[in-house]
């Protein structure tokens, strides 16, 4: 028989960590590492405790008037594998909404761009150890208007696939997204259910 490890108080829980110490162990254009040693509640110290800052990002569910969905196909190096994704990407230093990130970003990666956008809902990416939000939009009436204008570290190809055939596709597991993305698709069923506009009603099935 084990005991079992006594249960910590409402206020313990909810209790902000006290920063003893903190420093940035590394930095570049994309991230930032910050490591610090901090008192928890209970007294005890963790050190270090790391914490990687992130710009906020975001991802859009873009569909052309045909109600197809706009995805991208890119190869992702950390986990070796490649993914057919939702256009998405990071809020560039002087973009100061979500929504212009997300409207470059469909561009570049693309070359579509929508003049009817909703934004859906922001989660913490992950909280335990990001600082950033993502941001999750829904485009109507997309349309190609250019070519695509990738960064240099980018190879992408794009897909236009029914959205009917997308959602059977990623509920019986043949269509794997990213979490992040998967929450997109959380956020489109909750803004469609409450949505009083008849277009975005008809969007998924009853």
């Amino acid at each position: 028989m084990t005991d079992k490890a006594p249960a910590s108080s409402p206020d313990a829980v909810r209790s902000a960590w006290t920063v003893l110490e903190s420093k940035y162990t590394f930095e570049d254009p994309w991230i930032r590492l910050r490591s610090d040693v901090v008192r928890l509640p209970n007294n005890k110290i963790l050190s270090p405790y790391h914490t990687i800052e992130y710009p906020d990002w975001v991802n859009v569910i873009a569909l052309t008037a045909e109600k197809n969905i706009i995805l991208v196909e890119q190869y992702r190096h950390p986990v070796r594998q490649t993914f057919i994704e939702f256009p998405a990407g990071a809020v560039e230093n002087g973009e100061e909404q979500p929504l212009a990130a997300m409207k470059r970003e469909l561009l570049e990666e693309t070359g579509y761009v929508s003049e009817d956008w909703h934004p859906m809902g922001t989660a913490w990416a992950n909280a335990s150890r990001q600082t950033n939000r993502v941001h999750s939009f829904l485009a109507l009436d997309a349309r190609r208007v250019a070519d695509q204008m990738l960064d240099e570290g980018e190879i992408i190809r794009v897909h236009e696939l029914a959205l009917a055939e997308f959602l059977e596709r990623a509920k019986s597991g043949a269509h794997p997204l990213p979490g992040l993305q998967l929450t997109c698709l959380f956020w489109l069923q909750t803004y469609v259910e409450r949505s009083t506009d008849a277009r975005i009603r008809r969007l998924l099935p009853a």
